[in-house]
């Protein structure tokens, strides 16, 4: 019966994790149509934070809230949170698909869904890894996780496409089709998944959850908040409000980290950090999502805002095709997960994981000699490599993590693993917006105020546009729009109409922001490069294959 009963722990549990990551990332690609379809300009620098939030407040939200999610699991049962967090995020697409109100109030609809999604993904997140740790014996959980991180993973880049194919039939579609999977994902689950790990009879730490919650989300809010301009600078990171969030959310998490150590039951088990596998296989995940997380946004913004138009395509259609030509990316990922994962359950995870990060590594300054205006087939080489290296590190990493704890203590662990992940990300992608806006900032504005002027726009207009944030043109070029013909708007009236052409068309742009953007990349994959190092070493001192034997684990298991 146990047999059995791992598959659909495993097949139940992939479901889930692909179906929460494919409605990350199809949002991506959607956003122009979902903002059209609520009648918002997403350029519009009123609604800029909107378009902030929905990116960012899912990982926000079930960054926050992942490690509270796992130590529910371990006192009333991985099983039961998960199917209700499944239950929480399928109800949440209902709503998303629902929305009913237009403009801004329809945006802040979609944020607070998106956010509810989030509370129930944290709980499927946190319990998915915990539970097939529980169905499966020490030497298959390398496989049986790395399936599961496929899933994650290969989601986060089949959402991209899923988005672009949905969008063109209706933005609603990119949320209901989660409906029915989710409907028979959690009805399957309740009827099917079991409980085999111990539960640890504990209270719960309300001290520990609050001032986790309030002190991450205080750091996170006030990165993400860093992105958007303030008075007459470019990011707001020297706003009043963002220097006093993070630094009393780093205050608060410190009171956190003390209570931890001083209670009878912590939320977040300190102590498990004296584990050298678990500690540093958290620091080099933690590593690798910053080195990989927001390198994602910028590989599509130099699809979509400056290799594509340069080959002809039409800006309403980029996002679609940038998610196209960043499948080999996925394939890599593909072909490696799986391999790495079985792999690793007979010789350990740190070959494959400390090999992954310096793959990675490779890959990452193999991009920086590129030009702007690559060889397709060298590019598509080089992010297949770097599929790869994510797929050699992910599911090894995972399962040795997961591994190294005590059975009593598999949900707060993958909590933390989650939270260590999920909190990468957001960071990753405010530390590679700012680097490429230092980039962008140094020759953008004359190279713009110079090109303007040159086509006929006036002095005064020409010298407006060069002033603009350079993330205002970056995010026209990620959600597939011309930037210079939504910018310029009623100016292109009163220019020469060969000018108007020429600054409109499809190769001056990307001409004018190519090598901006190449300066600026180069400081993002320098950091990307650091970082994966840096994974790399974490993995290479983590020791060889451990795993944490318990004789009561054992009867747990034979019990059920």
């Amino acid at each position: 019966m146990r047999v059995a009963y791992k598959w659909v722990a495993l097949s139940n549990t992939t479901i889930g994790t692909l179906m929460a990551t494919v409605n990350a990332t199809s949002i991506l690609i959607a956003m122009p149509v979902i903002f059209r379809g609520i009648h918002i300009n997403p350029l519009d620098p009123a609604n800029f934070s909107y378009l902030l939030w929905l990116l960012m407040g899912y990982m926000v939200v079930s960054a926050v809230l992942v490690v509270t999610a796992g130590r529910l699991a371990d006192m009333f049962g991985r099983a039961r949170i998960y199917n209700i967090g499944f239950a929480i995020f399928t109800a949440a697409a209902i709503g998303l698909s629902l929305v009913w109100s237009n403009g801004t109030s329809g945006a802040i609809e979609l944020i607070v869904f998106r956010m509810i999604q989030a509370v129930g993904g944290a709980m499927v997140m946190a319990s998915a890894a915990a539970i097939l740790t529980d169905a499966f014996p020490s030497d298959q959980r390398g496989l049986a996780l790395g399936i599961n991180m496929i899933a994650a993973m290969g989601g986060s880049f089949l959402g991209i496409v899923v988005g672009g194919v949905l969008a063109a039939i209706n933005w609603r579609w990119i949320f209901l089709i989660n409906v029915p999977i989710g409907i028979a994902g959690t009805l399957w689950g309740f009827s099917k998944l079991r409980e085999l790990g111990l539960r640890q009879r504990a209270r719960i730490d309300w001290i520990g959850n609050v001032t986790f919650a309030a002190g991450l989300a205080m750091v996170l809010i006030g990165v993400t908040t860093g992105l958007q301009p303030y008075g007459g600078s470019a990011m707001g990171w020297s706003n009043p409000e963002v220097i006093l969030l993070i630094a009393g959310g780093l205050a608060v998490l410190g009171v956190f980290a003390f209570w931890e150590t001083h209670t009878r039951d912590p939320m977040f088990h300190l102590d498990l950090f004296t584990i050298r596998a678990f500690t540093l296989g958290n620091l080099a995940g933690m590593l690798g999502a910053v080195a990989r997380g927001g390198l994602q946004f910028m590989l599509i913004i130099w699809l979509q805002g400056i290799w594509l138009p340069l080959h002809g395509y039409d800006y309403t259609q980029t996002p679609l095709w940038a998610g196209i030509y960043m499948l080999p990316m996925t394939v890599g990922f593909l072909v490696a997960g799986p391999v790495s994962g079985m792999l690793s359950d007979r010789y350990g995870a740190r070959p494959f994981a400390t090999g992954g990060m310096l793959l990675s590594a490779a890959t990452f300054g193999a991009l920086m000699l590129l030009p702007a205006d690559f060889a397709y087939p060298i590019f598509a080489f080089l992010i297949f490599l770097n599929g790869v290296a994510m797929g050699l590190f992910a599911s090894p990493n995972t399962a040795a993590i997961m591994n190294s704890v005590p059975a009593r203590y598999r949900g707060v662990a993958s909590g933390i693993r989650v939270t260590f992940q999920n909190v990468g990300m957001p960071l990753s992608i405010s530390l590679f917006f700012t680097l490429m806006i230092v980039g962008l900032n140094q020759t953008v504005p004359a190279a713009m105020f110079n090109g303007l002027t040159a086509n006929g726009v006036p002095a005064a207009v020409a010298h407006q546009l060069a002033g603009l944030p350079p993330i205002s043109y970056l995010f026209a070029s990620f959600l597939g729009y011309n930037p210079l013909a939504t910018l310029l708007g009623p100016v292109l009236a009163q220019i020469p109409p060969a000018d108007a052409a020429r600054l409109v068309g499809p190769t001056f742009f990307p001409s004018l922001i190519s090598d901006p953007f190449q300066h600026g990349l180069v400081l993002v994959l320098s950091f990307s490069i650091a970082a994966s190092l840096v994974a790399a070493a974490a993995s290479a001192l983590r020791g060889g294959r451990y795993v944490h034997e318990e004789i009561h684990d054992e009867a747990a298991v034979a019990v059920s």
